[in-house]
């Protein structure tokens, strides 16, 4: 479905990630006293009178700042501005008007988007006399609200659909894509996540930047390639927890493995300069654990010099990554975009396996070859027999085994069942979850 889409925008810690919460009914967007916590712009949809919308929470924007990341926070807070239908201009009621502020609603009255003046953390409802100095904006009249009590959203939002239902009317909305394939781009920090998200997505969506823990959000991006929808998220990299010191990193890891939990496909992306990690080997088996598919990116190939130390890197990904071992391994350069093209080839081959289905008639023949061959457990005079196997579920494919004495299935018998099935059938890229049920 093609949604409308609505910015929020603002200078830092005026309460942008709050409103979005509150509006879109869900705590995905991080709150956090902390300047600049939100650096990217992330997408929430979220729903008012029957229209549903996309909500856009933007980093906060200052003007003079030049830190590491100020410039491309503006860039993303200003290219949300271009791409949204209905523009709503969050300011801080307590602290009243600054230099910023000012200098945004100048730059918002050139456009030719509705922008609504919410004035935030007036608390008290009724209070008008903090309102007037907001009007020297230009952006006509304010609307006061409360984001951390709700006061005043429901009239903002009356009248940001107004505006919405115009644009529909009109035949201008702008539009977002199906979900499609969910693909998270998962990693240990700076290896190279966000500049793969930007180029799959063929936009700056993700700031890049060589401080890591530059993503601090998981950030849903659409796109369509060769007609076909994808949401890729770009998350925010995963460390141990111990080494979590803030709580904007917390919440950020959070975010992350909510991203791994809706993931079909998650692309794990490997520094192949620095090589696998016990880092990657954690990030490898949280997605594992949660059974979506899996790719292994390893990035920065072109950095790697010589053909030995290619190959020292894939081996050791082969020994320290068996449980992943359905995992294809692609080496790419995310920042030259050389082999990018192969990770859609992957992501689609993963994304079938995943939901691929066998017939029962095909897995008994095969069953029938597995029983020819011999090969059983056992304990003492009691046999492992093996009388029937049909698949239970998709996403990933599970299997159930109907058999005399499912308490003798042990696993490295699991895993020799796993491997012959493999060997069958195509499931590249996708986990098998295998059971044992008590058949006489």
């Amino acid at each position: 479905m093609s949604l409308p889409l609505v910015a929020v925008v603002g200078r830092p810690n005026v309460g942008k990630s709050m409103l979005v919460n509150r509006i879109a009914q869900a705590d995905e967007a991080i709150v956090h006293e902390m300047r600049g916590v939100t650096r990217d712009r992330s997408y929430h949809v979220a729903d008012w009178n029957g229209v549903k919308f996309t909500l856009v929470d933007t980093g906060g924007i200052e003007m003079g700042d030049e830190d590491a990341f100020q410039a491309s926070i503006r860039h993303q807070a200003f290219t949300a501005v271009a791409q949204a239908d209905v523009i709503v201009f969050l300011v801080d009621g307590r602290a009243g008007i600054n230099a910023d502020d000012e200098e945004v609603a100048r730059i918002l009255r050139k456009g030719d988007k509705p922008v609504l003046l919410a004035v935030n953390k007036l608390d008290t409802p009724g209070r008008v006399d903090e309102m007037w100095e907001f009007y020297q904006l230009g952006l006509g009249d304010p609307w006061p609200v409360s984001a951390i009590h709700g006061h005043g959203t429901g009239d903002l939002l009356d009248e940001v659909v107004v505006h919405l239902r115009a644009a529909i009317e009109a035949g201008s909305g702008a539009q977002v894509a199906d979900a499609g394939v969910n693909v998270a781009i998962i990693g240990r920090p700076n290896a190279g996540k966000s500049s793969l998200t930007n180029k799959l997505t063929d936009a700056e969506r993700s700031i890049v930047s060589d401080v890591a823990g530059t993503t601090r959000d998981a950030i849903d991006s659409f796109v369509t390639h060769e007609g076909r929808p994808y949401t890729i998220v770009d998350t925010a990299g995963l460390r141990r927890k111990s080494q979590i010191d803030e709580d904007v990193e917390y919440y950020g890891f959070v975010r992350a493995m909510r991203a791994i939990d809706r993931a079909d496909v998650a692309l794990l992306v490997i520094d192949g300069t620095l090589g696998l990690t016990d880092q990657d080997q954690r990030v490898a088996r949280f997605a594992a654990d949660r059974g979506c598919a899996m790719a292994i990116i390893l990035n920065k190939w072109d950095l790697v010099e010589g053909p030995e130390a290619k190959a020292e890197v894939r081996e050791r990904i082969a020994d320290r990554l068996m449980f992943v071992r359905y995992a294809p391994v692609v080496a790419i350069s995310a920042l030259t975009g050389k082999n990018v093209q192969r990770v859609w080839d992957v992501v689609d081959k993963a994304y079938a396996s995943f939901r691929s289905t066998i017939s029962t008639s095909q897995l008994n023949a095969w069953l029938a070859e597995v029983r020819e061959f011999g090969h059983t457990v056992s304990h003492g005079k009691a046999v492992l027999r093996m009388k029937y196997v049909t698949q239970t579920g998709t996403e990933p494919p599970e299997f159930t085994f109907f058999v005399n004495r499912p308490d003798l299935v042990d696993d490295n018998f699991e895993r020799y069942l796993e491997n012959r099935l493999r060997t069958r059938f195509d499931l590249e890229g996708t986990p098998v979850r295998l059971k044992f049920k008590k058949k006489d």
